[in-house]
């Protein structure tokens, strides 16, 4: 079974990560996906175990697959990052945040997250959870609708998809990502429909923010993670839009200042942006900002 994701930043986060090897150490990868973090340091320390957490089970039975070579040294738990934490008993020299989602979700899961694709609207990470994006898309009220397609995608034209959306569902349910995307195409200007960017991305991101929570996890997971890391430890996290790294930047200059506890100290007085080679091979990488912080 070959991955489909390729981990981003993984060399700089490598390079900027000293893992003392001379004696055995533990590393939490809250965002395991397909594993690809994880084997890159579970090969280059040899000394080091790492947990990885995913709430997203089909994806986290690739990587177990793929990481069973390391036996005992790996274990995988299937959680919410920010649940975790909260039942989490020891420390870790090194806790990884990913925040994007894995081009497996957008390629194989069959979930509706790509506007490209004709499948379901659902965009649930943990298939368990009750509120899906067929749920979103149909039942909220147009001015809440309106309001998260601005709030979690930063759309300009947020009433006029929510307008358009609420019209044609009250003539049929929304059921496909093809469908939607569609009607998205069509609400907005003709030189914006044909613009950088197809004119569904920012829709389809805060419909899936919303339906996982995504943003409503990251303080109270980096909260944790800074809890549970050990003296000298380091925590990096990836961002990939400035809804996910501006709660970052915030908490960890929070935790960092002269008005907080002071318990961290900052590494990346800027954030670290992927190489050009990295943006050339994987164009998934091309929005991505690494900050590290170390426990003091």
């Amino acid at each position: 079974m070959q991955p489909v994701h390729y981990p981003v930043m993984a060399r700089d986060i490598l390079a900027n990560i000293p893992i003392d090897d001379t004696r055995p150490g533990v590393m939490i990868d809250c965002t395991l996906g397909e594993g690809g973090h994880t084997e890159l340091f579970l090969e280059s320390h040899p000394k080091l175990s790492v947990i990885g957490v995913d709430r997203d089970r089909t994806i986290q039975n690739r990587a177990v697959s793929r990481l069973e070579a390391f036996g005992s040294r790996f274990k995988a738990v299937n959680s919410w990052y920010d649940d975790f934490f909260e039942d989490f008993e020891g420390e870790a020299c090194f806790i990884l945040f990913d925040l994007g989602i894995s081009t497996y979700h957008f390629e194989l899961s069959q979930r509706g997250f790509s506007f490209l694709k004709d499948e379901e609207l659902d965009m649930r990470l943990d298939v368990d959870a009750d509120l899906t994006a067929f749920d979103v898309v149909n039942h909220y009220r147009e001015e809440d609708l309106a309001d998260l397609i601005y709030k979690y995608g930063e759309e300009r034209y947020s009433r006029r998809i929510a307008q358009a959306i609420c019209r044609e569902r009250a003539k049929e349910p929304i059921r496909t990502s093809k469908a939607l995307a569609y009607i998205i195409g069509g609400a907005v200007p003709v030189e914006y429909r044909n613009g950088r960017i197809h004119p569904a991305t920012r829709t389809f991101q805060a419909i899936r923010i919303e339906v996982n929570n995504e943003l409503g996890r990251i303080e109270r997971a980096l909260e944790g993670a800074i809890r549970h890391l050990e003296k000298n430890g380091y925590l990096a996290v990836i961002s990939f839009h400035s809804l996910e790294d501006r709660p970052v930047k915030w908490l960890f200059r929070k935790h960092a200042g002269s008005d907080g506890p002071q318990d961290i100290r900052i590494i990346t007085r800027h954030p670290l942006e992927p190489s050009e080679q990295e943006m050339a091979e994987n164009s998934a990488s091309h929005s991505a900002k690494l900050r590290i912080v170390q426990k003091i």
